[in-house]
């Protein structure tokens, strides 16, 4: 736990970025004001000087693109739900040609969005649902990571769909569907789902946060926003993420929130009480927290906020953290202080999994101001599911001159390997016609395609099998 001499759950030193606050003319006066924290755009308690162009050029570039962001929300959110409407009509009546054949007649399926059979977006790039026999009958480590990359693709849908997944395709049992609100964005930003893998006498309780949804403005600006706050003793941690997770506007992180003063369910006060209440009805139970994209960054900032709040009993039961395509989280201090809490102490697992030319756990940027850091024990798969175990993936950064040309050729060959794979290695392997669509963007924007989740479920699937982290640290020991 966190030192009592000093309250750990207190952010009094932060910086953070207000892109709705000030014009375009403000915005340009950024770059050459002597202090950065005199503008509108920059909050903070103490003075910041930002003489380096390019430290000042990254605080405009987020706040730029945040503005953007926000004149987009409306016409992105638009058109991911037509285009979800879209594909989901295609599949409810067949195909094309049996839509058009069914509009003739009058017979049209038109799909219920809140229905167990309305795929998302994310859905509609990777049908498969069903999990891999030979993975999940071990009862161990890669038993986990099948669980976890699933359940994180899992959580890309709506409640039905999640219910009836769970339990009639994974005989598991369904605990809730979370809808959580986020404070400084005001509206319900944070989605996650809770499973066991036993109606009685569980062995394994799962969280899994939703991650980035394509077309939602809102939580793109999370992932680009350079905002941080520093924690006494621990380090600086995203900002846009720890709102996401419940952080309060004048309290910080409380321990305890009164029902009465919480007016919407936040999403570490409500898991945290959920976990308790089924940990004590099941003493051999153990939990995994996972998530992919901006879902993983909440799944390793949960159990750091139990670290600050002293919940041992709860971080022994903590079998694991599995993340997905994650982005990074906060500075080198807090690396430190979670390999030393989470792991040295408490004995949890966190492997975080990176995919290729995946673009998201290379944001945000790791520069000599912000220091945004990764940490804990990576696993990096190239674009033939090699996977090694790294202390950090290749072109840390993503943008370089150097590699844009091997990452356009890369996203050629991924999607030439499309065709290949189901002939290699089995009919499961099959791309449809979206995904393949979705692929030649990586041709434009390397990066992008690989984020999704389907190439991660080929990393645990077909990639090289690591060894159990815990296991191969006793060996070293």
């Amino acid at each position: 736990m966190a030192s009592n001499d000093q309250d750990t759950t207190n952010c009094d030193n932060y910086l953070l970025l207000r892109p709705d606050d000030g014009g375009i003319f403000d915005l340009f006066r950024l770059l050459f004001m002597p202090n950065v924290d005199k503008s509108k755009f920059v909050e903070c308690p103490r003075k910041v000087e930002a003489t380096d162009l390019e430290r000042r050029w990254l605080i405009f570039v987020s706040i730029l693109l945040q503005k953007v962001l926000l004149h987009l929300r409306k016409p992105m959110a638009w058109t991911g739900s037509v285009l979800e409407i879209w594909l989901n009509l295609l599949s409810s009546n067949g195909n094309f040609a049996r839509l058009l054949l069914n509009l003739l007649q009058g017979k049209v399926v038109v799909p219920d969005n809140a229905s167990a059979t309305f795929a998302s977006i994310v859905g509609c790039l990777d049908k498969r649902v069903a999990l891999d026999n030979n993975l999940i009958n071990n009862y161990g480590y890669q038993r986990c990571l099948e669980l976890s990359v699933m359940a994180t693709k899992l959580s890309y849908e709506n409640k039905a769909f999640v219910e009836t997944t769970v339990r009639d395709q994974w005989k598991m049992d369904f605990l809730g569907f979370y809808n959580f609100w986020n404070n400084y964005q005001e509206l319900f930003s944070t989605q996650a789902f809770m499973f066991q893998d036993k109606q009685i006498e569980p062995e394994l309780i799962m969280v899994a946060f939703r991650g980035t949804h394509p077309f939602d403005a809102d939580q793109w600006r999370t992932d680009i926003d350079i905002s941080w706050y520093e924690l006494p003793g621990v380090g600086k941690v995203h900002g846009g993420f720890m709102k996401a997770l419940g952080l309060q506007r004048s309290q910080g992180w409380p321990k305890e929130i009164g029902e009465s003063a919480m007016k919407h369910q936040l999403a570490y006060y409500t898991i945290r009480e959920k976990l308790k209440e089924l940990l004590k009805q099941n003493e051999n139970a153990k939990f995994v927290i996972t998530g992919h994209s901006l879902g993983g960054a909440l799944a390793i900032l949960f159990p750091l906020i139990l670290i600050l709040h002293g919940e041992d009993w709860m971080l022994r039961k903590l079998q694991g953290v599995y993340t997905f395509g994650q982005p990074r989280v906060g500075d080198e201090k807090l690396g430190k202080f979670m390999k030393e809490k989470l792991i040295n102490v408490y004995g949890a697992r966190y492997v975080r999994f990176v995919y290729c030319n995946d673009m998201v756990p290379r944001l945000p940027y790791d520069d000599s101001m912000f220091l945004f850091k990764h940490f804990g024990t990576c696993i990096y798969y190239n674009s033939c599911y090699e996977g090694k175990m790294v202390a950090e993936e290749p072109n840390k950064n993503y943008f370089s001159a150097t590699r844009a040309l091997p990452k356009i050729l890369n996203a050629a060959w991924e999607l030439v390997r499309g065709f290949l794979l189901p002939r290699i290695k089995g009919r499961e392997y099959a791309e449809n016609w979206f995904l393949k669509l979705f692929r030649t963007c990586g041709l434009v924007v390397p990066g992008l395609p690989a984020h999704m989740p389907p190439d991660y479920i080929n990393s645990i699937r077909l990639g090289t099998k690591m060894e159990d982290p815990i296991e191969k640290d006793s060996k070293l020991d």
